[in-house]
């Protein structure tokens, strides 16, 4: 490590956080301390519509929020300071002046997912009491929502006093929810939390330029600390790529010039799974030069063993094909991160930490590290300045003064004592003064020898098998243990040999692996797996419509569950219309079946007289939504498994158009 390098960064954050620190420790507080030190510097770059690169600098920034919050002083002087103002809005340079205006207008903020569902938006408004609602989308809401352009109509009224509140969504999207509320102290506390990151690195944070990528949303714990609030509070840009396209992602990352990205393991298992399939593609010399590549980077051979693969000309020529080569520092946080995925993107010549936080706690630590040996552990490292870890039975317990100060929990408050330690759920491992996260301890699979499974592994085990987007491991009770079923998410519609293909990879790499974590069965989503905050598998939403809906999910093995014939009256509707419909319907069995006419009988069963599997009935599902010009529920897939049945399922359909 350069040591003037070290020394002039640790002054500098030092001296800033100190600083920081001695203010009231609120947010407006935390306002006028940006306004003090940062003016000149550009605070965001982000893309028009033809790619090209624009710019923003801090003192635009302000004169912007200043003048949001006058105007909201005057929209919301009639709501008590009590009601929260949400915050729906996607990532934009737009979206900080938005923030710091709800907080001059003397209410605090609750950030929501710019993409969640109006009925979701509706539930969580309503347990937070919260007042109006600022979007970039025109829907409307049970309370008063404005779009950016309406705000810029209002009157301005100077503002007087501040709201210090600002409050994370941690589930109950539907239900009761769960919101967490963070003060201004704990806020201060998460910035000054970096106290002491340059002692072990100078990457992650330094005096001068710095390009951070704003891609994980900011109403997320993640993306608020790590991206928007650290980086802002010391003076840095924010690079906003125009969509989450995956090319608009790229061509951010490599145009703007981002020397810093931070993401989801979503995001990083993608890199890895495109690197490794357009590698399988090339010759063997140009895979081989990518094993060297890696091994290299990782520390396993010498640069002469890797021979060109080390030549800094060849990396670049691979990195410009990925990210590019401005990145210098990465993290992955908010799930599990597999070694192998730790392996292949650190030796791509992209350092890649494994942090740690939670929308309880906030961002408590990082592996900082600057040797990959290190790195590839999948450490998530100590805790940060000011935050304490302990273990209790394999449990993690945090405690520090900038976690949350309360929760919102189905609309009832409840306080929250910083003094005390926050048990996370989450079982972690202490090793060498490290800490390793194995899983959460709600969803540990005990096997029969009573050994603990834990379903990020497993998951990990199936992640590269092709055709596979997403996947989610659970434990089912079976007696006396758990059995594992893994539900995978396809990247696109299967059938015939390709279906039959899948599975036979899937029980391949399943006859790999020891006795406690075989998988028992393995199930297909019919769609697109829900997620939490966009980032990582709802499990226990999956395992309950797993229990409770088994028919709702697709099968390999076209016995697993098997439709049933069921009485059908066509009582009621014109005969001609009936047959018409029964006649299109068996046209749509035969020919995803592959039989003749003559053998597809009204009252025989898809799977078990007919021998169609799960995916050639999704198919013919397709079919007659587009003869029918309907949309055949979801929750009716498995459930009708006759040409009578559908023809019925068809006219009740028809009938309510």
């Amino acid at each position: 490590m350069n040591t003037k390098l070290q020394k002039r960064t640790l002054k500098y954050v030092q001296e800033l956080l100190d600083e920081l620190s001695s203010s009231s420790c609120t947010f407006q507080a935390l306002y006028q301390f940006l306004k003090k030190h940062y003016s000149r510097q550009k605070c965001a770059i982000y893309f028009d519509e033809d790619g090209k690169l624009k710019s923003q600098r801090y003192k635009d920034f302000f004169i912007q929020a200043e003048e949001l919050g006058s105007r909201m002083c005057n929209l919301f002087g009639s709501i008590s300071s009590s009601s929260p103002i949400a915050l729906k809005y996607r990532n934009s340079p737009e979206w900080p002046a938005l923030f710091y205006a709800i907080l001059m207008s003397g209410h605090d903020v609750l950030l929501l997912d710019a993409r969640l569902p109006k009925e979701n938006t509706e539930n969580l408004l309503q347990q937070t009491k919260a007042g109006a609602i600022i979007s970039n989308e025109a829907e409307p809401y049970s309370i008063p929502s404005y779009r950016l352009l309406d705000l810029k109509k209002s009157e301005k009224v100077e503002p007087k006093v501040w709201g210090n509140h600002v409050m994370f969504c941690s589930s109950g999207t539907t239900g009761a929810a769960k919101v967490m509320v963070y003060d201004g102290k704990a806020i201060v506390g998460q910035v000054n939390s970096a106290y002491d990151i340059p002692h072990s690195t100078v990457d992650i944070i330094y005096d001068g330029e710095l390009r951070n990528f704003a891609m994980i949303p900011f109403h997320h714990i993640f993306g608020f600390v790590a991206v928007f609030l650290w980086y802002t509070t010391l003076g840095k840009t924010l690079v906003y790529p125009s969509s989450n396209a995956t090319k608009d992602l790229l061509y951010a990352i490599k145009k703007g010039k981002c020397d810093h990205v931070y993401s989801v393991p979503l995001l990083w298992d993608g890199v890895a799974q495109t690197v490794n399939r357009t590698f399988a593609m090339k010759n063997e010399k140009m895979q081989k030069l990518l094993e060297k590549m890696v091994a290299y980077n990782c520390h396993e051979i010498s640069k002469k063993e890797a021979g060109i693969a080390a030549n800094k000309i060849f990396q670049n020529i691979v990195k410009n094909k990925i990210l590019g080569t401005s990145p210098i520092y990465c993290i992955t946080g908010g799930g599990y991160i597999s070694r192998d995925t730790l392996h292949l993107i650190n030796g791509l010549g992209y350092p890649l930490y494994n942090g740690y936080g939670m929308t309880e706690i906030g961002v408590t630590s990082v592996e900082l590290s600057p040797r990959v040996e290190d790195r590839l552990l999948g450490s998530i490292g100590k805790p940060f300045h000011g935050v304490t870890y302990q273990l209790k039975n394999g449990e993690l317990y945090v405690k520090c003064a900038s976690m949350h100060i309360g929760s919102i929990i189905g609309g009832v408050r409840e306080d929250f004592d910083r003094d005390s330690f926050f048990a996370t759920g989450d079982v972690a491992e202490e090793i060498d003064s490290r800490y390793y996260i194995r899983g959460r301890l709600k969803d540990v699979i005990i096997d029969n020898d009573g050994e603990n499974v834990y379903p990020d592994e497993i998951e990990n085990y199936f992640k590269d098998v092709t055709y596979i987007r997403n996947s989610v491991a659970f434990g089912v009770s079976n007696g006396h243990k758990e059995n594992i079923v893994l539900v995978v998410e396809l990247a696109e519609q299967l059938e015939g040999d390709a279906l039959k293909k899948l599975g036979e990879e899937l029980q391949n790499v399943n006859n790999k692996l020891v006795g406690s974590r075989k998988v028992s069965e393995f199930a297909i989503y019919p769609k697109a797996l829900p997620l939490a905050n966009s980032m990582k598998v709802k499990r226990g939403q999956v395992k309950e419509e797993y229990i409770n809906s088994p028919d709702s999910f697709l099968y390999f093995d076209k016995k697993h569950r098997a439709q049933t014939a069921v009485d059908v009256s066509f009582e009621g509707y014109d005969k001609s219309k009936v047959e018409q419909v029964l006649n299109l319907v068996r046209k749509a069995f035969a020919s995803n079946l592959s039989l003749p006419l003559s053998q597809i009988k009204d009252d025989a069963i898809w799977n078990t007289d007919l021998g169609g599997d799960s995916m050639s009935y999704v198919s013919m599902v397709a079919d007659l939504d587009e003869e029918f010009h309907i949309e055949i529920p979801q929750e009716e897939y498995g459930k009708v498994g006759t040409v009578n049945g559908f023809a019925l399922l068809i006219l009740r359909l028809l009938d309510q158009r």
